[in-house]
């Protein structure tokens, strides 16, 4: 039986495996080994563990390895730390085949772990693009990887042209696409947010339509995210609707990014805000589904979002390049700019259902491959 370590970092690096993981475990020709490290074990930023072991899967080991500071030295002591502690887990978990998710800096860390000991790592969602130093990160670690399993065929291309074989490189779509596939079928919000996750704000209801924001400081421009973020705050409290929002990752400037928030609510106490910091894959989902629009600079915005058919306003850089949907309009960080868009998204209603990043079926797709996969990484991939 083939051991897979499938190492979650983030609370988005979750959504973005949840099927695939539940595919593996029904595999019987594999055996699955959950490592949860970095952000995803702090309450800070939703305790993202919880939901992994809520829906049964087992955890084979826990890393502590974020190093507060929120600034570009933190990330990367943060990863150095990674690269320490992920080698003894390794180690001790003897796995056959180690997959790293996506693009954040904690991925590069469970990349060369594996590579130096001679693990074939396999990586999801390599070959995108966007604005800043998540690019660098997941162009980095595609050329570390001994297998590629991409969202899109743009996304293989670029792949490709990197240099690595057409005969490693997969099309699955992305697994988190196959939860938003379980969910558009019957979208009803059929949870009350406030009573199940609690949160803080004063709104404690929702009616006539509702915004969601998630805005994530962008790690190339750090020391402007308290800027940004105010922004999009004045925007929203203009427009008046209720709003739900999410906290943003642990990345340079995020503490400017929550210092923003807490500065806004107490010195202008907005009766139409909600902040969260997390909520289960599907629950979110339901939530977005049923929105007006998505604010902020996620890519659930463009990824997700596409496939459900949320109209999304994407704010600034960190998505720039990727692909998108019709479903998105690009703004600066400008109030005025900020909430002409979500006026006119809201206008516009719902789009239709785009299948640019999965059709549903990513989980399994990546469950067969890594059952077929041969293991000599110094030896061709030949299927």
């Amino acid at each position: 039986m083939r051991k897979v370590c499938v190492v979650i970092t983030a609370r988005p690096s979750y959504s973005r495996i949840k099927t695939a993981l539940k595919a593996i475990n029904e595999n019987p020709d594999l055996e699955l080994q959950v490592v949860i490290a970095a952000s995803a074990l702090l309450d800070r930023y939703g305790t993202a563990v919880n939901y992994v072991e809520n829906d049964g899967f087992k955890v084979a080991a826990r890393v502590y390895m974020v190093l507060e500071g929120e600034n570009p030295t933190s990330m990367a002591k943060t990863t150095g730390i990674g690269l320490l502690e992920l080698a003894t887990v390794f180690d001790n978990l003897k796995p056959d085949l180690v997959v790293t998710i996506a693009d954040r800096y904690e991925t590069i860390a469970t990349a060369i772990a594996a590579s130096y000991m001679n693990i074939p790592v396999v990586h999801i969602q390599g070959g995108e693009v966007t604005g800043s130093i998540d690019e660098k990160v997941r162009h980095a670690v595609t050329k570390l990887a001994d297998l590629h399993l991409v969202s899109t065929s743009c996304a293989a291309e670029r792949v490709e042209k990197m240099g690595e074989d057409a005969y490693k490189i997969f099309i699955t779509g992305c697994p988190s696409i196959d939860i938003a596939a379980e969910v558009l079928p019957n979208p009803a919000l059929d949870f009350n947010p406030f009573e199940k996750y609690g949160g803080v704000g004063d709104l404690e209801r929702l009616l006539n339509g509702y915004l969601v924001v998630m805005q994530h400081p962008v790690t190339t421009e750090y020391k402007l995210a308290r800027e940004q973020v105010m922004e999009t705050l004045e925007a929203v409290h203009q427009i008046g609707l209720p709003t739900l929002w999410f906290w943003s990752n642990v990345d340079a400037g995020s503490d400017g990014t929550s210092n923003g928030i807490r500065t806004f609510r107490e010195t202008v106490k907005p009766k139409n805000m909600h902040f969260f910091k997390n909520m289960s894959p599907t629950d979110f989902l339901r939530l977005l589904y049923n929105s007006k629009c998505l604010i902020g600079n996620s890519s659930v915005g463009i990824r997700e979002c596409s496939f459900l058919g949320v109209p999304v306003v994407n704010i600034g850089s960190r998505q720039t390049g990727r692909e998108r949907g019709k479903n998105v309009i690009d703004v600066e960080h400008n109030f005025e700019d900020i909430q002409s868009a979500v006026r006119r998204q809201i206008e516009h209603g719902r789009y239709e259902s785009d299948k640019l990043y999965g059709d549903g079926k990513a989980g399994e797709r990546i469950s067969h491959l890594l059952a077929k996969a041969p293991l000599e990484i110094q030896k061709r991939l030949a299927y």
